[in-house]
């Protein structure tokens, strides 16, 4: 069985962009190893922001972000299993939200690995004998 990954933007952008981690995380998450990508939908909104954000502000030149922005685009329609967001989703990232006092997004992307990881359990259950 294929590894399951859930990725936040945060590690994500690691696979386009050169920083602490990029090496192992390009190597967990390369395709020829058969590794499921999981996403939530709003981490396109977040990665291309971030990678924007970067060129803006100096520490990424315009070609790399540039690069990074379509090679993220071509791996999220190819590569990716983008996960929706749903109102469920939308009150457990609430609840997290004010329980732990995390930000919007990353109580967002929380709830999404929350349940994609139960998901992914249920699922391999169903699988034993």
């Amino acid at each position: 069985m294929a590894h399951v990954y859930f990725t936040d933007s945060s590690a994500l952008a690691k696979r386009y962009v050169i920083e602490t981690g990029a090496v192992w995380l390009r190597a967990l998450l390369n395709p020829s190893t058969g590794a499921v990508v999981v996403v939530a939908h709003i981490t396109a909104v977040e990665l291309i922001a971030a990678f924007t954000r970067r060129e803006r502000g100096g520490s990424l030149a315009p070609a790399d972000a540039a690069t990074a922005r379509t090679d993220f685009r071509t791996d999220l329609a190819n590569e990716y299993q983008v996960t929706e967001i749903t109102e469920a989703r939308l009150n457990r990232a609430m609840a997290l939200a004010e329980s732990h006092g995390l930000r919007g997004y990353d109580a967002v992307q929380l709830a999404v690995a929350l349940d994609v990881n139960t998901e992914f359990l249920a699922m391999v259950s169903l699988r034993l004998p």
